[in-house]
């Protein structure tokens, strides 16, 4: 079955591709068309705001050029050029950046080896990134190398996204959309508002949203003997059929106090609710049969979110500056868990209903002191604190059932979580074309949890971060330059990893096993090493070659384990992991190396990594699901009058077999996607975008495999998608 899926992939990728490349094509000549058909006059002069939409990636050029830090800017305008209703959507076309479900990795990494962070800060528990709308975001900052400004918890790098902040006109706008496919429909809205007046400036971002869903995906489980004989075969029939919606909003006011003080302060809120039906069918043809083959499952939840900040800056006479910022954190979420089981005969031996309610509570402040005493010199002094309870009850009540033992259990645990960091950093020009950045962070992390079903446990780690960074110029005013940086990175057990409780598996086995923390788990702490060479060659073009390493000791991994009758994957410390990675980014206007060309830009990334987990045996040991191999191309035309802007993004993601451990292995396909879209403005201030996502339509292909002296078993899993055709209308007044 499983060559067969392979050779249905590649016939859908070609047949897509041809599509797609017609759509490009085509889309660009009638969209001009049509624009300066349905005109009376011809197409004005570009006003001054076009001047500023125009100039505005220069610099962020800039921007990137001039830091001593390592930093990628992607400003509002990129981030919104898809109409994507999802920030998943648009991390995925960043460079260096992959997304793997509703993981965002660098480096190819997972895990968590990436941190994500909000206006600066590690985001609040519980967030993802659907939490936030697109239209709520002012840029997506990465940063390969860490700082000491912020979280040293970024082994693989830092994402940091900036939600809109500054006003400087009033502004109304409204942004309305569907998004549709064969298994897919999801409208959508978002508003800003935004005005100022003398010394107050205020903002408000808001977004509703609601999509159904209907995905089958299938699957098949094989087992042999030692001898390599199939003594176990089955299949699998799924269908998950549901709905989510939500809304959000994030207001902010600004206030001038003074020349010298300015207060602002910001929130975010936002609720989700998911209901969702489940349907799986199991065939058993031969071997030991499930305990429950046939089962049905709903699931119904609902969550809160919300982070609130005050932010003070004190300017001083001598040239200081003092940011301090104060926030508090929210979440709660609460789901209903029905499941009902058969037995192969047909006969229900299940029927089960577990109430959760989990709720974190949060309080954060953090402060800065810029000093500008030292000529040359940029000196920062700053601490990070932060205190966090989270609370837990689950309940499971089983109906009983002829011949079934029920299961009724009550838990609930606590876990409070304190941080505190001191950071002292310094950027020293010491010459027009070299600069130094040097910087150290002290980061300690205590853990504590408690529950009804184990004994109190706690945890705490604290880790020194030096780091060191440096540019330096090509003296010929060419654009060249070169980078490098040393650094020490951790990544902290997350909460779930060290509480001692366990979490069940309905079809327990070796590639489906109960979950359970570990309290004595510790940090990875990792060494690193970037080098970077950078040539901007002509305005709003640049390229740039990034390499790095990464020594990873006391790596994190799950180990798969049969205790008292039942399989059960325990995280923990094992060794020293080894990680190298390439990069490679150009982007450039056609009409710098072709100057007839039609108005169209190019981006393209590449990225290459390796790994590999010294206390596991090879091939293939690397890290757990490390992307070996990623790539995106883009490529937008523009109408020199502005009115059509169109364009496509094709991305590859590698996959391929990992080995976790002895006994266990995990396969992941080889994913291509492709995006196009058409952006008419048909008035200065309305305009109106189609894209179609997915057109390449991919199904995607995941297994587990566990081999010991007894024989294996290898569950592999096939998951239909479908292109999705999105419409925005666009409107400010």
């Amino acid at each position: 079955m499983f060559p067969i899926l392979l050779h249905r992939l590649r016939q859908l990728c070609r047949s897509g591709a041809v599509i797609t490349l017609a759509l490009i094509g085509t889309l660009a000549p009638w969209a001009e068309t049509h624009a300066r058909q349905a005109a009376n006059t011809p197409p004005p002069a570009p006003p001054k705001k076009e001047t500023i939409e125009v100039t505005a990636p220069n610099s962020t050029d800039s921007t990137r050029r001039d830091d001593t830090a390592t930093k990628i800017v992607v400003t509002s305008e990129e981030i919104t050029k898809y109409g994507d209703t999802q920030l998943f959507d648009v991390m995925r076309r960043l460079p260096g950046v992959t997304v793997s479900g509703t993981e965002v990795r660098m480096r190819g990494l997972g895990a968590g080896y990436t941190q994500i962070l909000i206006n600066g800060e590690r985001a609040p528990p519980g967030f993802t990134l659907d939490a936030l709308s697109p239209s709520q975001v002012e840029r997506i900052e990465v940063l390969r190398a860490a700082t000491a400004e912020f979280s040293t918890q970024s082994v693989a790098g830092t994402i940091n996204i900036v939600l809109k902040q500054k006003v400087s006109v009033a502004q109304r706008e409204l942004k309305a959309g569907i998004a549709s496919g064969h298994d897919y429909f999801a409208p959508n809205a978002n508003f800003t508002i935004s005005d100022r007046e003398d010394k107050f400036s205020w903002s408000l971002n808001g977004f509703i949203f609601h999509a159904r869903y209907d995905n089958k995906p299938v699957g098949e489980d094989i087992g042999t003997d030692a001898a390599g004989n199939v003594n176990l075969y089955r299949t699998l029939a799924a269908n998950n059929k549901g709905s989510t919606r939500g809304a959000g909003f994030s207001p902010r006011v600004n206030w001038t106090i003074s020349a010298n003080d300015t207060l602002s302060w910001q929130t975010f809120f936002n609720t989700h609710r998911n209901i969702n039906n489940g349907e799986r069918r199991h065939v058993e043809f031969f071997g030991t049969p499930l305990l429950y083959p046939v089962s049905m499952t709903r699931n119904e939840g609902e969550q809160w979110i919300g982070r609130s900040e005050l932010h003070w800056v004190r300017k001083f006479q001598a040239g200081g500056k003092l940011d301090t910022k104060l926030g508090v954190n929210f979440f709660s979420r609460e789901s209903d868990f029905s499941q009902i089981g058969f037995n192969q005969a047909g006969a229900q031996n299940l029927d089960s209903l577990v109430v959760s309610d989990s709720k974190d509570r949060g309080v954060t402040f953090t402060g800065k002191y810029n000093s500008m005493a030292v000529d040359g010199h940029a000196l920062v002094f700053g601490w990070d604190g932060a205190i966090n309870e989270r609370n837990e009850i689950r309940d499971q009540r089983d109906r009983p059932l002829p011949g079934v033992l029920p299961v009724v259990s009550y838990e609930d645990f606590d876990a409070t979580v304190r941080r505190i960091a001191l950071f002292a950093q310094d950027e020293w020009n010491v010459t027009a074309l070299w600069s130094i950045y040097a910087g150290l962070r002290w980061e300690r992390v205590d853990t504590q949890t408690s529950g009804n079903t184990f004994a109190t446990t706690g945890n705490r780690s604290s880790v020194a971060s030096p780091i060191f960074q440096t540019l330096w110029k090509f003296p010929d005013k060419s654009g060249r330059q070169l980078r490098f940086a040393l650094t020490r990175t951790y990544k902290a057990p997350q909460t779930e990893q060290i509480v001692p409780r366990r979490f069940t598996s309905t079809n327990n086995g070796p590639t489906e096993p109960d979950r359970q923390g570990n309290p004595d788990l510790k940090p990875e702490l990792a060494t690193g090493i970037d080098v970077a060479y950078e040539h901007f060659w002509a305005q709003g073009a640049m390229l740039s070659l990034a390499g790095s390493i990464r020594r990873i000791t006391d790596y994190t991994r799950r180990e798969v384990l049969f205790l008292n009758g039942r399989w059960v994957a325990l995280p923990i410390n094992d060794g020293t992991a080894n990680t190298k990675s390439l990069e490679f980014e150009t982007k450039f206007p056609v009409q710098t190396v072709w100057k007839s060309a039609p108005p169209m830009d190019v981006r393209l990334n590449l990225s290459r990594n390796w790994s590999r987990v010294e206390s596991v045996p090879g091939p293939n040991n690397r890290l757990d699901q490390q992307t070996p191999f990623s790539a995106t191309v883009g490529l937008d035309y523009r109408m020199k009058s502005g009115e059509v802007v169109a364009g496509g993004s094709y991305s590859f993601k590698t996959g391929g077999e990992v080995r976790l451990s002895d006994t266990q292995f995990r396969y992941q396909s080889v994913r291509r996607e492709m995006d196009v879209y058409l952006l008419w403005k048909f008035t200065k201030q309305n305009s109106f975008r189609l894209t179609l996502a997915n057109v390449l339509r991919q199904d995607n292909i995941n297994s587990s495999r566990y081999v010991d002296a007894a024989g294996s078993l290898n569950q592999i899993q096939v998951f239909p998608s479908g292109m999705h055709v999105r419409a925005n209308l666009e409107m400010k007044f």
